[in-house]
C-alpha cells in the first residue's frame, strides 16, 4: 500500500508508528468495523461512508454520501448516495472481488425496502441485488447478512432504518428469516440458517413457547478462509415494553452460532449463559476455527477469550490482562490489537482511548495510537465513536476512525510494520 503524502500524520500523543488521516477536509466519516478493512483488493482506494450530520441519528430517507480514497493521489470524491446507513456501521460499505465492485446497503423510499447496490465506483456503472449485505466473503464473491431492517430491533447503529411502522417484527422464530448469502455475481440469496432452526440449538429454547418472544438476527461474519460463518441469534421477550434497541435496556439474550455456508455444520458455540456477566464483539481466529471475544466470566470486569467454533475449549486467554473493545488476532499468533470504548478502564479518562496492542507471549502492552472518540453533543451512545480497527488484507496496515480535536469523525490509517519486524 503506497499512501500519498498530501495526507496530513497524525502526531498527537506521539504515535508509536506512522499515521495518516485519510479524510482531512469534510470530515463526518467513518469506515465499516473492526472485521472489514476498508482498502479495496489492490490496496488502491478505501471507500468510507460521510455522515450528513452527527449530532442525532438518522431518520427514514436521510441520505449519506459514499467516499472513495485514492490512496496514491490523496484525493477523494463521493460516489453515491445511500439511504440505507446507521452510525456505527454506515452502509456496510464492503468491497467485492475487485476494485470495481463496491457493495453498500441502500433503502428505496417510495416502496421502503432495503437492497444492496454493487456499484462500480470507477465508472458508476451500478446494479441491484434483493435483500441486505452485512459482510462480503473474503474472496468478495458472496454476501452474508440477517434481516438488515430489522436489527434496529435489538440495537441501533447497525443496519438500515425505516419508519417504525414499515420495521418487520419477529414474535417467535420465523421459518422465513435468519442467515441469508447472496453471489455478488447473479444476485442469487438464499436462506442457509432460519431462526426456527436456529431455536433447536438453544436449550433454554426447547420446550419453550416461542410466542412469549422476539428472536432476531444480527451480526454474521466471514472466517478468513471463506468456509465458516459466525451468525448471532438475538432475543428479548415480547412483553417488554419497549420495540427498539433492547439492548440499552439491558433486555437481550445472545447465542453465537457457527455454520458452514451451504447451511451445514452447525454449532451454538457461546451460548447465552456464558454472556450473563457481559461480553462482546466476538470474531474468528486467522486460523478459522477458534474464535476471539471480551467475556465477562469474572467480577472485575472482561477479559480476552477464546473457544473453538464448536464451543469446545472456552477460557481467557490471560486471567489479569482486561478485554476491551474490539479485539482481533494477527496471523502471527503473538498480538492482540484492540481499542476500548471511553467509559473502560483502559481510556484514559479524558475522551481519548488507546489502540492496544499486546503480546500474547509475554502479556506485556503498549499504546501504539492514543487517539479522541467523543463529539459534542451526543445526545445518545449510539453517536459515540468506536475506532473499531481494522487490518487491511497483507495484515500490516490499519484503519480506524478518530477525532482529531475538531468535533467531527475521521478515518485514519497506521502502518504496523515496523512493530511486525
Amino acid at each position: 500500500m503506497r499512501i500519498s503524502d498530501r495526507f496530513p500524520r497524525y502526531e498527537q500523543f506521539d504515535p508509536k508508528v506512522p499515521v495518516w488521516c485519510l479524510t482531512p477536509n469534510e470530515g463526518r466519516c467513518i469506515h465499516r468495523f473492526f472485521d472489514t478493512p476498508p482498502f479495496s483488493p489492490s490496496g488502491r482506494y478505501a471507500a468510507v461512508l460521510r455522515l450528513p450530520f452527527e449530532d442525532r441519528l438518522p431518520a427514514p430517507g436521510d441520505a449519506a454520501q459514499v467516499v472513495l480514497i485514492d490512496l496514491q493521489e490523496g484525493e477523494e470524491k463521493v460516489v453515491a448516495e445511500t439511504r440505507g446507513w446507521e452510525t456505527q456501521m454506515g452502509a456496510n460499505l464492503n468491497w467485492g472481488p475487485d476494485d470495481h465492485t463496491l457493495l453498500f446497503n441502500d433503502v428505496d423510499t417510495r416502496t421502503w425496502t432495503g437492497h444492496v447496490v454493487k456499484l462500480d465506483p470507477l465508472t458508476g456503472k451500478a446494479a441491484r441485488l434483493d435483500g441486505g449485505i452485512y459482510q462480503a466473503s473474503p474472496d468478495g464473491k458472496w454476501i452474508s447478512s440477517s434481516s438488515m431492517e430489522r436489527m434496529r430491533r435489538t440495537q441501533y447503529g447497525y443496519g438500515i432504518v425505516l419508519p417504525d411502522e414499515r420495521t418487520p417484527r419477529n414474535v417467535g422464530a420465523p421459518d422465513d428469516d435468519g442467515l441469508f448469502i447472496t453471489s455478488v455475481e447473479t444476485g442469487d440469496r438464499k436462506l442457509v440458517f432460519s431462526l426456527a432452526d436456529a431455536v433447536k440449538l438453544i436449550p433454554e429454547l426447547v420446550d419453550a413457547d416461542l410466542e412469549q418472544w422476539e428472536i432476531y438476527g444480527f451480526h454474521s461474519k466471514w472466517n478468513p478462509q471463506g468456509d465458516r460463518l459466525i451468525f448471532t441469534v438475538r432475543r428479548f421477550l415480547k412483553r417488554h415494553p419497549e420495540r427498539f434497541d433492547l439492548i440499552s435496556h439491558g433486555a437481550l439474550r445472545f447465542d453465537v452460532f457457527t455454520i458452514r455456508p451451504d447451511g451445514s455444520d452447525l454449532h451454538n458455540a457461546v451460548p447465552s449463559i456464558c454472556w450473563i456477566r457481559d461480553g462482546h464483539h466476538i470474531n474468528f481466529f486467522p486460523d478459522g476455527r477458534n474464535l476471539s471475544m471480551n467475556l465477562g466470566a469474572f467480577a472485575d470486569g472482561l477479559r480476552f477469550y477464546r473457544v473453538g467454533y464448536d464451543g469446545a475449549g472456552l477460557r481467557p486467554m490471560h486471567y489479569d490482562v482486561p478485554g476491551s473493545g474490539h479485539p482481533t488476532i494477527h496471523p502471527n499468533g503473538r498480538h492482540i490489537l484492540t481499542d476500548s470504548y471511553v467509559g473502560e478502564k483502559v481510556a484514559f479518562g479524558d475522551g481519548t482511548v488507546p489502540l492496544r496492542w499486546v503480546d500474547r507471549q509475554s502479556w506485556r502492552e503498549e499504546t501504539v495510537v492514543r487517539i479522541g472518540v467523543v463529539t459534542e453533543p451526543k445526545p445518545c451512545s449510539t453517536l459515540r465513536v468506536d475506532p473499531h480497527p481494522a487490518w487491511d488484507r497483507s495484515w500490516r496496515w490499519v484503519a480506524f476512525n478518530g477525532v482529531m480535536g475538531d468535533n467531527t469523525r475521521r478515518v485514519f490509517v497506521a502502518d504496523f510494520g515496523p512493530l511486525l519486524g
